[in-house]
């Protein structure tokens, strides 16, 4: 039983690791995807002073 609740332990905590650094880093579809809201902030931007 002890080995089996150390194993369970050390999956558990290299779970949290993996974790925390995947969050952290930034990937390129998330750099993509903030370079697509920023280009239909921008659009929406325009469209409004036109429309004025």
């Amino acid at each position: 039983m002890s080995l089996i609740r150390t194993l369970f332990m050390i999956m558990l905590v290299l779970s949290f690791t993996v974790g925390v650094y995947g969050c952290n880093k930034e990937g390129p579809a998330e750099r993509a995807g903030e370079k697509m809201d920023n280009a239909l902030e921008e659009a929406k931007k325009k469209f409004d002073e036109v429309t004025r």
